[in-house]
């Protein structure tokens, strides 16, 4: 039995890992990459032969970095079925569309542009929305807790990660071994999704690593410091720009903000939601209450946990340029969470500059994205190909981050077996993975860092 690191691999995004068996093959995730523009094209356009092949799919949770490419990996041939939770596939069926668009759009954009240029080579998109609806054909369900086998002889069962809706930890048995993929790591005792499951007794654990080397403020804090920066931004008649990821991140700054209004802590100014995914999205979370906590089910009693008077959700281009224009206070949260494409791209364009207006930093920003640079405090970053002043003010809250942090990742590690053979850290920096395995190996367990495209037997 061998072990493929396709992806995520000493690098955050792109998450992609490859499961050889003496009863067939499997693809845990088949993600984006996400970095530098150029090398993110290639690396995208061009899926590893090796996944071409393989007997079954196995998804741990919508976000892009893990799900964006499984359009791709259709296109190019791949018939067999994409295992996943319920909450995944619906979340999916507008995510995987929505990013088919934006490579369409994208592409016509820059060739319109660029095309009359000599050296200009026109862009493909590496797949387009027919492609995900394609893909979208492929998906079957299984719930949290019941096991199935994808592959006569090997058992796939899915765990509560925890992160976000849906989110899956995949536990493999097969060849008398148990090896646990743990996608992403939620954190304990944040709203809306109940707490990170830990299934014991593994043998190998493939574990993600982004937070090894740091903690999160708690998630108290965090809402006092996002009322502060709402009230100062109301003296100022400024602007709050939060750069935010349409699925979970978003859901988790309104049901933030509809809490503080109710308290009275914050006064319930504007507040508009600009991104038509990140609205069918929060009606994918009302759609699925199995997945919340007890918390937010007693929340629902009588209210809507994504929506308050001053909240609007807002769908067409032209209502979004008209933000341009309006005055403060007000907040905008807005997608992409990297500030990479869509709308936050052009608030961003039209708000950085002015003294009175603050960026809010909700979420994980990888290198060599425009949300890096900014949460960096550059003085200028260059926006559309121009460069600007980064006048405005920038606060970074981590507490909202749906990553496990350094404790906990360590405790997962421990409570997934007091046996375990080895832990692959994935998902990370290389020097948060280097803390983390420090810590690892400080409490006797094997630990590697697997480099992309190597291949370990176990």
């Amino acid at each position: 039995m061998r072990i493929f690191f396709l992806g995520a691999a000493q690098t955050v995004t792109g998450s992609m890992f490859g499961l050889e068996t003496k009863q067939g093959n499997l693809l845990v995730d088949c993600g984006m990459f996400q970095g530098r523009r150029q090398e993110s094209r290639e690396r995208n356009r061009h899926l590893p032969s090796w996944a071409l092949d393989v007997d079954a799919v196995l998804l741990t949770h919508a976000h892009i970095d893990h799900s964006g490419n499984i359009p791709s990996l259709v296109r190019k041939g791949y018939k067999g079925p994409i295992y996943t939770t319920p909450a995944t596939r619906d979340l999916c069926a507008f995510m995987l569309r929505d990013s088919g668009r934006i490579q369409e759009h994208d592409a016509k954009y820059l060739n319109r542009k660029f095309g009359n240029d000599p050296d200009w080579e026109p862009i493909e998109p590496i797949y387009k929305e027919r492609d995900a609806v394609k893909a979208l054909g492929q998906f079957v369900t299984y719930n949290y807790w019941q096991s199935f086998e994808p592959i006569p002889g090997v058992r796939v069962t899915f765990h509560d990660a925890g992160h976000v809706l849906g989110s899956a930890s995949i536990l493999i048995e097969a060849e008398g071994q148990r090896i646990l993929f743990s996608g992403d790591i939620g954190r304990r005792h944040l709203p809306i999704l109940r707490d990170p499951e830990i299934p014991a007794q593994v043998d190998f654990l493939i574990m993600e690593s982004t937070y090894g080397n740091r903690e999160h403020g708690p998630i108290e804090s965090i809402h006092e410091e996002l009322a502060r920066i709402i009230n100062e931004a109301v003296k100022r008649k400024g602007k709050v720009i939060i750069p935010s990821f349409a699925l979970e991140r978003t859901q988790e700054v309104v049901y933030a903000l509809s809490e503080l209004v109710k308290a009275g802590t914050i006064e319930p100014i504007p507040t508009y939601v600009d991104s038509p995914l990140a609205v069918n999205l929060t009606q994918v979370f009302r759609n699925h209450p199995e997945c919340y906590d007890y918390e937010t089910l007693e929340f629902l009693e009588g209210a809507d946990p994504f929506g308050f008077e001053s909240l609007r959700y807002v769908q067409s281009v032209q209502e979004s340029m008209a933000l341009n224009t309006t005055p403060g206070p007000l907040v905008i949260i807005s997608a992409s969470g990297m500030c990479e494409a869509g709308r936050i791209v052009h608030h961003l364009r039209n708000s950085i500059e002015s003294h009175n207006n603050t960026v809010v930093i909700v979420g994980y920003q990888a290198q060599h994205t425009l949300g890096r640079r900014i949460a960096e405090r550059r003085s200028q970053i260059k926006i559309f190909g121009v460069m600007r002043d980064l006048n405005a003010a920038v606060q970074v809250l981590d507490g909202f981050s749906a990553h496990a942090g350094r404790k906990a990742l360590i405790n997962y590690a421990k409570l997934a077996g007091p046996n375990i053979k080895k832990v692959f850290l994935v998902h990370g920096e290389i020097d948060s993975q280097k803390s983390l395995a420090e810590a690892l190996t400080e409490r006797k367990m094997s630990v590697e860092i697997p480099s992309r495209g190597q291949i370990i037997d176990l």
